[in-house]
This record gives C-alpha cells, structure tokens and sequence, in this order.
C-alpha cells in the first residue's frame, strides 16, 4: 500500500512537471515568436523622427549606422520590459531607455544585455530606500541604479533625469548611458571600472594607469572630469563614458 501511494505521487509529481515544462516552453515560444515578428516590422517613422530630435549619437550617424542603430532599438524595446513606477511613460522614454543601452555598445552589434529583464521608469530622482515622496528632511539623490541580489536584472532612472539627457544637445551627463556603462562593467561579475568581457587582458593595466592619472587631475582641479569619478574605478569608468559618448 506503502508503495502504490508512492508510486501515485510519483506519478503526480512527474505529470505536474511535464505540464510546467509545456507551459513554460510554450511561453518561450510565443516570446520568440513575438520578437522575431517585431524584428521584421518597418521602423516606424515617429520613432525616427524622436530619435533624430532626441538623441544626438543617433543624428551624426551615416544612414547605414541608423539603420543598424533602429535594428538594435527595436530589439531592445521587443525583448526588455520598460515600465513606468507611478508615472506614465511613452514611445519617446522607450526609445531613450534602448538608445541609452546602445550607444555605449554600439561597436558591439550583437549585444543586447542578456541579463537585463526591467527597467523601471521612476517619477524623479530618489533614496536608498527608493522612496520618492518629497517632504522636509527627505533626501533625494540617486537618479540612476543598477540591481544587485533581488533586483538582480533590473535597472532603474529617474524619467526627468533621463529626458534631460536626451534633448537633441550635447551634454556631459547621460543617466542612462552611466547606468548600462555599469551593466557592461558587470559582465565579468563585478562592478570595478574594469569591463573584462570587452577589454582585452593586455589593456587592463595601462587602463589602471589611465585611470589613476586622471584621477590625479581631477584632485588638483586641471581635468574638466566631474569630481564624482572619484568616487572608485567603477564610478570613474561609467562617468568618462558620459563624456566620451
């Protein structure tokens, strides 16, 4: 008796898993599916219109390098989640969140940040906490954040910060771009300024030496550099980024 119940269990337990291996298969189906059918969708011209209004790496790009930069955007917005945390966002958000995400790899056509899942659009800028309410004595600093243990996967900009980055004008600070610097730095496992999987070994020293001289300047105030890339070689390399890009 001992046994036939067992054996019934068993069997249970292994038809519970073959109908979780089903639905979840066809899942990953249907989002293939889906993006592929995506993939194959004309840009649509509002969104070229933004971009050429928006994002200035996007408008002194030749008409080829557009062309891969839509490709990109479009798979981007097709297999992230991008959504608002108590504020409405638009085409024109998505599409400064995918250009955010490109424009520092865009010498890297193929890549599409495999461990990004969200990106949450937040209504300002906000604490360690991820409160965003204003009040006498609240702090709110943090525009930009990258996900780590739980939130693993997530990135997180603050939606006027963001917008302020994209105008069409050159700047020297770029929320997003900052944030996907970080995730690129991460790929190798942490986040420490030195980006691994798309540097080469033999660089990564004078990289190091780079870093420390520049780093020299800012201290005695003859680099243009935001003091903020003081910070640490994580800070620094995702900061230099702003400028470069």
């Amino acid at each position: 008796m001992h046994h036939s119940n067992m054996d019934k269990l068993t069997a249970i337990i292994l038809g519970v898993a073959i109908l979780i291996g089903v639905v979840l298969s066809r899942k990953v189906f249907l989002k293939k599916r889906h993006i592929k059918r995506k993939l194959k969708e004309e840009f649509p011209q509002s969104w070229r219109n933004v971009l050429s209004q928006k994002v200035l790496f996007y408008s002194q790009l030749n008409d080829s390098d557009k062309f891969l930069f839509e490709k990109r955007v479009q798979r981007f917005v097709a297999t992230k989640t991008i959504e608002g945390i108590d504020t409405n966002i638009d085409d024109t958000i998505r599409l400064m969140v995918a250009s955010s995400a490109i424009i520092p790899t865009f010498a890297f056509p193929e890549y599409n940040y495999p461990d990004v899942r969200n990106v949450l659009i937040y209504p300002n800028s906000f604490d360690e906490h991820f409160q965003t309410q204003r009040f006498e004595g609240h702090r709110e600093y943090i525009t930009g954040m990258v996900g780590n243990r739980f939130q693993n996967g997530i990135v997180i900009l603050s939606k006027p910060d963001l917008i302020a980055a994209f105008d069409g004008l050159p700047h020297e600070y770029n929320v997003g771009v900052h944030e996907f610097v970080h995730l690129l730095d991460k790929e190798d496992g942490v986040i420490d300024g030195i980006p691994e999987a798309l540097m080469k070994r033999q660089y990564v020293g004078p990289w190091l030496h780079e870093i420390k001289n520049e780093m020299e300047k800012i201290e005695a105030g003859t680099s243009d550099i935001n003091p903020y890339a003081l910070t640490n070689n994580a800070e620094f390399l995702a900061v230099v980024s702003e400028y470069f890009f």
